[in-house]
């Protein structure tokens, strides 16, 4: 059941918390654990990535085994025909129609009466790798958001990571959403010793200049303490929902927009804001009615009593006021007018407007990316996107009577600051 708060306070605090919940004791510990296993990774390549697939995984694994071969890729679409393979293909197109629109355009701008020419031209990495969760379940979609924005920016060699299952086997879902993506250079192998691999190459696994996508608490750690070596997206928490509804929202609609956040994991969290205390109610008994014949009811009961949350407010205003305080990776504006409480909202990895948007259609279909910033980091990030993949580099160049005009100005700075060949390299360029 959801707890449901009727006190400003109370909110913010209960907020914080929900927000902060991924920063526990424990992490420090997992920090160290991580550590280890990037250094081993570092030093002994392939062996240390063998020995903590057993000692993690569970399975066995030699270095000729990693990569997928050509035969399990063909084997996958076998086993993934029909309405998948064209619920995959469907997506696909639709999230690589939207990420064509972020490519972002290289300019030059021509000064002719100074002489100066000025821009910024974008290129891709070249070489990027992808991390696709295992355990509970499996993501095709997670593939795809991560792999298609890659693809469409550039980059010329793109890698998927993804934890093996038993009998080493790789869910075929996730192979054929690579396949149909443009991926084919697919490792199985997971968790910190696959980022390491990906970071700092070893004789089977070269090395990537990015990585994306997101996993446990170990990845999560993992790709913190690579960043700097290489890039990273973000560094990926629990997932969660923020709901603001008002008394036009359908009680079962929004129920079930909490549920699917909470089947996530038991970390994920699931929060409703509204201006009416009847809906609120009418939630909660629909909740309960939702999640008693749940596939994984024990994990989502566990998710809505730790970090599930009911909050009753005056008016929209404050909803909004608390949903840029939470940042949300996820926000649902059920409510009769969206588009005008659209501006009021600051801080959210996702909007998804009106009651017939849930967001089941952004994660798997819609187009705009399902990697979001979570645990409030949407404060200052953003969703993966087609940028993610791409660096820029500015442009300069003056021609001589450009470079006379501000040449005196330069001496003077590089003067101030010390730094004699800086100015020198600007006055030599001035003598006949």
């Amino acid at each position: 059941m959801l707890r449901i708060i009727t006190q400003r306070m109370e909110a913010e605090s209960e907020l914080r918390r929900i927000s902060n919940r991924m920063f526990d004791d424990q992490v420090f510990h997992k920090e160290a654990t991580v550590t280890e296993v990037l250094q081993a990774v570092r030093r002994q390549g392939d062996e240390a990535v063998v020995r903590y697939t057993t000692e993690f995984d569970q399975v066995d694994l030699t270095p000729s085994e990693f990569r997928v071969s050509g035969a399990e890729l063909d084997a996958a679409f076998q086993q993934v025909k029909g309405d998948l393979l064209r619920a995959i293909e469907l997506a696909h197109s639709r999230i690589v129609e939207f990420h064509q629109k972020q490519l972002p355009q290289s300019w030059v701008s021509f000064d002719d009466q100074r002489d100066v020419v000025l821009g910024k031209r974008y290129t891709p990495v070249d070489a990027a790798g992808i991390y696709v969760p295992g355990g509970k379940a499996s993501y095709p979609s997670t593939v795809l958001m991560n792999a298609v924005p890659a693809i469409v920016a550039g980059v010329k060699r793109v890698v998927m990571v993804t934890p093996p299952g038993r009998e080493k086997m790789l869910n075929p879902a996730i192979l054929v959403a690579a396949q149909v993506a443009g991926v084919e250079e697919i490792y199985r192998v997971g968790g910190a010793q696959a980022i390491a691999a990906l970071a700092f190459g070893t004789t089977t696994i070269p090395p990537v200049n990015i990585i994306t996508g997101p996993g446990n608490i170990y990845v999560t750690l993992a790709k913190k303490q690579v960043f700097g070596h290489v890039g990273i997206d973000s560094l990926a928490g629990p997932s969660e929902v923020l709901v603001i509804a008002d008394e036009t929202a359908h009680p079962r609609f929004v129920a079930a927009d909490l549920l699917a956040q909470a089947e996530h994991d038991s970390l994920a969290a699931a929060i409703l804001i509204t201006t009416s205390s009847r809906l609120a109610q009418e939630v909660n008994e629909e909740v309960m009615r939702q999640i008693e014949h749940h596939p994984r009811r024990i994990l989502t009961e566990k998710a809505i009593a730790n970090y599930g949350a009911s909050i009753i407010v005056a008016n929209l205003t404050e909803a909004a006021d608390l949903s840029n305080q939470f940042a949300p990776e996820h926000l649902q504006l059920e409510i009769e007018e969206p588009w005008e409480l659209l501006s009021q909202i600051r801080h959210a990895g996702a909007i998804f407007c009106g009651h017939f948007t849930p967001e089941a259609v952004g994660d798997y279909l819609a187009g705009p990316n399902h990697t979001l910033p979570t645990s409030g980091a949407a404060r200052y990030a953003s969703p993966l996107s087609t940028e993610t993949f791409m660096k820029h580099s500015s442009i300069v160049q003056y021609g001589a009577a450009a470079l006379a005009e501000v040449s005196e100005a330069i001496a003077l700075l590089t003067d101030a600051e010390g730094l004699p060949s800086h100015g020198n390299s600007v006055r030599l360029r001035q003598q006949p």
